[in-house]
């Protein structure tokens, strides 16, 4: 039977995948462990009253699991890794973390209006950590050759990163980090990944509210 998933609508097209990366971290746990499910697109602005009534907090995303609704990316992983077992999509502990501070880092970089204020620094030193810990681990990627759950979570928040910072500041992930910018793009080409992202103008309008705050 499909899972029922509440996910973010784009703003302004009422049947499109919004850009919530929180909601693809879940899709591309459902898609890669072969789970069959069902999308229901919220609009964040309009928020239908069932939706609220099963999601107080009127957050994305949510997923039915035996008869509760969900909420929280990090949980909904957590519970479907145990339900699911297979494939296994269990981080090792140590690398659980890896990557962590990089979409704070992106944010507020993103939304910066003072070129000085250290917050481009602060992102590139997150990606050199990335760099550092790819460079070092046989990958492709954080935890060793198959993807786990720490990659699923960081995929969408890159993609956002590339995307936003290219339109908003003509900004890419150094040349000289080629191990996060393979590592970006094995992830990217994944099944899973292109059938979950959000389209590129669609992030970008997403973030346009953030930045012109």
């Amino acid at each position: 039977m499909a899972l029922d998933i509440c996910v973010k609508v784009a703003v302004g097209a009422p049947d499109v995948l919004g850009d919530c990366p929180f909601s693809q971290r879940v899709l591309l746990t459902l898609e890669e462990k072969k789970l069959p499910y069902k999308t229901h697109l919220i609009n964040a602005s309009d928020k239908p009253q069932w939706f609220l009534d099963i999601s107080p907090e009127g957050k994305v995303p949510v997923v039915k699991l035996d008869g509760k609704w969900v909420a929280d990316s990090d949980v909904i992983v957590g519970l479907l890794e145990e339900k699911y077992p297979e494939p296994s999509l269990k981080t090792p502990p140590e690398f659980a973390s890896v990557g962590s501070k990089i979409f704070g880092a992106f944010v507020t970089f993103l939304k910066s209006k003072d070129a000085n204020d250290g917050s481009e620094k602060a992102l590139v030193d997150e990606l050199v950590a990335l760099e550092n810990h790819l460079k070092t681990h046989s990958g492709p990627f954080v935890a060793g050759e198959k993807v786990t759950a720490v990659d699923l979570s960081l995929a969408p928040k890159l993609y956002h990163l590339e995307v936003a910072l290219g339109h908003y500041k003509n900004w890419s992930v150094p040349e000289s980090l080629t191990n996060v910018r393979n590592y970006a793009k094995a992830l990217f080409s994944r099944e899973s990944f292109e059938k979950t992202k959000a389209k590129k103008e669609i992030v970008v309008a997403g973030w346009e509210s953030k930045v012109n705050a």
